[in-house]
């Protein structure tokens, strides 16, 4: 029986390799095994979120930034993945946490104002 370390060694190899789906077996193994884990987590929501399973993976980034609420990566994931569903108004607090928390990165402002400019829209304002 292989643990969740093996586990997520493999997961992320494929991961890095871009088999998202074949990645995604063995990283939901290694959180099955280890749920507190924060770095299977993330790991397990980037495969999910490459598959567009993302209610899914927004569960796991969800865990990840419980955890660990300065994760940026995280906070930005979970913001996309909630655009993705269409859940901007959802979507914008998390994005914004994260460009706070990264004001350098160009990627996270410009998906923050998207999600602020599309949940506005939906409220007609």
């Amino acid at each position: 029986m292989e643990d969740a370390y093996d586990l997520y060694r493999r997961g992320t190899e494929l991961l890095e390799a871009g088999h998202n789906h074949q990645a995604a077996i063995p990283l939901a193994r290694a959180c099955e095994l280890a749920p507190d884990k924060t770095s299977v987590r993330e790991a397990l929501g980037r495969a999910l979120f490459h598959i567009q399973r993302y209610e899914e993976a927004a569960e796991e980034f969800r865990a990840v930034v419980e955890r660990a609420p300065t994760n940026d990566f995280a906070l930005f994931c979970l913001g996309r993945c909630l655009q993705l569903l269409g859940r901007h108004a959802e979507a914008r607090h998390p994005l914004a946490l994260a460009a706070c928390l990264q004001p350098g990165r160009r990627d996270y402002r410009l998906y923050r104002d998207r999600a602020r400019a599309r949940a506005a829209q939906a409220s007609g304002g």
